[in-house]
This record gives structure tokens, C-alpha cells and sequence, in this order.
């Protein structure tokens, strides 16, 4: 099946095609982006549209999918009078992490690799195995050691390989590197393939719908590898470069305190994260990424935004778990950073955040009781 979209890479300027199966940029060794122009998508059409984010398809780089599980078109509910939050843990695997899997997944299907590897501290790793099953793709999965026995038993149940790495997330990463230049691989990164920010940036599309064709003035995002926040920024300059917004909101990144690599970057006024922060444990796993490939992304997104980077502390990812479960919202502790950063810092105007991973999957935080 033909693909008509390339890679190439914002550094160098190399380009690759993307049925290569090279899945970065050989001479700089850069993430790639993707040579793929949106087109305008019409408000006043998506009222008869399909219910998912597929939805919005003058704007993503592939179309008529046969992998999809309905993802996407999660609700926006009140949190305060200025905070709202997207419910995105209500997807088929429980996390935000389909809208990017899904694109990843159909995009293997139709390049037909010999099998598909994701590295993955949880939610990333079970979303990829779902929609590899969904696409009847040989799929394995990397995690580190010390990933939540419900991921595991998530990724198994859907039929993926699951190999487990002795020691943290980045030891994962290099792993399932490794493999990936491997012939026949079809490497589902999150991090460097480009496809899962164009499925991210449906996260604010489907804002931008719900709210009537505007957005909030303060979109605050967790940020490990930073795909939610990109695709964020990705959708926010498709939406003003067409004229459909008259503004762009400002960009408020967080990160756990005990591993803030692109925070401490931003506040010393860095264009990139200079080396490895050292690796910290931390109830925020899903963002505990030491040396984010995309840092000059990230950190140069959330400057030409207005915004800023917020850290919070373990305890306030417990208290924010606490706090949302008693608001009927039972979401996994990494999922609660940007409700307890924003409650600890408010901001001015309209805000939303995400929450993006079930409490299933993890359970009530270490030290946590409800009372």
C-alpha cells in the first residue's frame, strides 16, 4: 500500500522514505519529523462524523484505518470554574497513549514488517500491544523492571512478547533501540516516530471542537517524552496557521520533582537538557525520562507558547490522586501531575488537563489511604 509521506529530520535536513523502516535520522541520529502538510478541518461538518478521533482526517497523514478501536472523543468535564479536565483514560487501553498507538499500529499494518517492537514503561507498551493485535502484527514489547504487574498482565493478555530489562526506563529504551535495527523491525517509538504526534494533536482538535472552535487559554501537560505536549503544539499551530484559532494558549509543561530534566533546562534558560538527570524514584513513572530525545522540541514549544514548566512533589501526586478519586475520578498517579501542579500554582483564565491513565493500572499510590 502506498505511503505518500516521508520523513525527514529537523536537525540535518536528511530524509528518508517512510517505508524504510529507518526509524531515525542515520546521520545525525535525530528524531524525525514528518513531511506532512494538515489540511483545514471543517467545524460545522464534524457533527455527522465518525466518533473518534479519526474524525479529523484532513488533518492526520493517514486515513481509513482497519485498526481502530473507536478511540478518542473523550469527555471534558468541570473541575473548578476555570479548570476543566479531559478524561482520557477512558480509551480502549485505559490510557492517552492510543491516540498515538493507533497511527503507529495502522501504519505498520500497511508496511507489513516482519514484527513491530515498543519500548514502554507501561501504558504506551499495552496500547501497542492492543492495536498490533487489533492489526494481526507480531509485536513485543520492552519494559523495565518494576513496571505495574496490571501493564504486564495487559500487554500478555493481548498477545504481545513481553521482555523485561533490568534497570530503569532509559535502560528499556536502549534495548529496544538495539533491536530495532534489526531487519524486518518496525520500531513503534513513541519518542522518535512522528506518526504518534499526529495522533496526539487529536487531543486538542477534539478540544477545539468541544469548546466550539476555541481553545482555553492554558493548556497545562505532562511531560516525560513529551508526545502529548508536541502534539499538543502541533495542533495548535495547524489550528492558527488556518485561521480557526485567533490565539494560541500557552503551553504549561509539568514534571515530577524527583526527575525534571526539561524543567531544570527551561529555568536555567537551556535550549536542550545538557546530560542524563539522575534517575530518581518517583510515583510519576510515566514521565520519569531522564534525557528526553525531543528536549529542544519540548523546551522551545512551551517558550514560543508563553508557558512554563511546573514540578510537583510525591507528596502532591498523592494528595491530587486522593483528591480526584474523591471527585469520582480514580486516575493512576502519574496521570494526576498536571491536577496537582495546577492546584498547588493556579493560573489565570480557562484551563484543561489531562488525565491519562486509569487507577486500574497501578492501583492507590504507596502511602496513600482514603479516609
Amino acid at each position: 500500500m502506498t505511503i505518500t509521506t516521508a520523513y525527514v529530520c529537523a536537525r540535518c535536513g536528511a530524509g528518508s522514505s517512510v517505508s524504510s523502516l529507518t526509524w531515525r535520522c542515520p546521520e545525525c541520529l535525530g528524531p524525525w519529523e514528518l513531511d506532512f502538510t494538515a489540511a483545514p478541518v471543517p467545524l460545522a461538518s464534524l457533527a455527522g462524523r465518525v466518533g473518534s478521533l479519526w474524525r479529523y482526517e484532513e488533518a492526520l497523514p493517514l486515513s481509513d484505518p482497519y485498526c481502530s478501536l473507536g478511540e478518542g472523543r473523550t469527555p471534558l468535564v468541570r473541575l473548578t470554574d476555570t479548570v476543566s479536565a479531559k478524561l482520557d483514560f477512558l480509551m480502549p487501553t485505559l490510557s492517552f497513549k492510543d491516540r498515538g498507538a493507533v497511527m503507529l499500529a495502522e501504519l505498520a499494518r500497511r508496511l507489513a514488517p516482519r514484527r513491530v517492537i515498543a519500548d514502554s514503561s507501561g501504558n504506551a507498551g499495552t496500547a501497542m500491544a492492543a492495536y498490533c493485535a487489533r492489526a494481526g502484527l507480531d509485536c513485543t514489547v520492552y519494559v523495565p523492571e518494576g513496571t505495574s504487574p496490571k501493564k504486564l498482565e495487559q500487554i500478555r493478555a493481548h498477545g504481545a512478547r513481553l521482555t523485561v530489562v533490568p534497570g530503569d526506563r532509559e535502560a528499556t529504551a536502549l534495548a529496544a533501540r538495539e533491536a530495532a535495527d534489526e531487519p524486518g523491525t518496525f520500531y513503534a517509538s513513541h519518542v522518535f516516530n512522528p506518526y504518534f504526534l499526529h495522533g496526539t494533536k487529536t487531543y486538542v482538535y477534539e478540544l477545539w471542537e468541544d469548546l466550539g472552535g476555541r481553545l482555553p487559554d492554558t493548556l497545562v501537560v505532562p511531560v516525560g517524552n513529551g508526545t502529548l505536549l508536541l502534539g499538543a503544539a502541533l495542533a495548535t499551530s495547524e489550528l492558527y496557521a488556518h485561521g480557526l484559532i485567533g490565539s494560541r494558549p500557552a503551553l504549561v509543561a509539568v514534571q515530577a520533582e524527583a526527575v525534571a530534566p526539561l524543567a531544570e533546562a527551561f529555568r536555567a534558560g537551556a535550549d536542550d537538557v545538557p546530560a542524563p538527570a539522575p534517575m530518581r524514584a518517583t510515583l510519576a513513572e510515566g514521565i520519569a525520562i531522564p534525557y528526553p530525545p525531543r528536549a529542544r522540541q519540548i523546551l522551545r514549544a512551551v517558550r514560543e507558547s508563553g508557558g512554563t514548566f511546573l514540578t510537583v512533589t510525591e507528596h502532591q501526586l498523592r494528595a491530587a490522586q486522593l483528591d480526584l478519586a474523591a471527585r469520582g475520578l480514580f486516575v493512576e498517579s502519574t496521570g494526576v501531575a498536571c491536577w496537582a501542579a495546577i492546584t498547588a500554582e493556579p493560573r489565570e483564565g480557562s484551563v484543561v488537563v489531562p488525565l491519562c491513565g486509569a487507577g486500574a493500572k497501578t492501583g492507590l499510590a504507596a502511602g496513600s489511604r482514603a479516609t
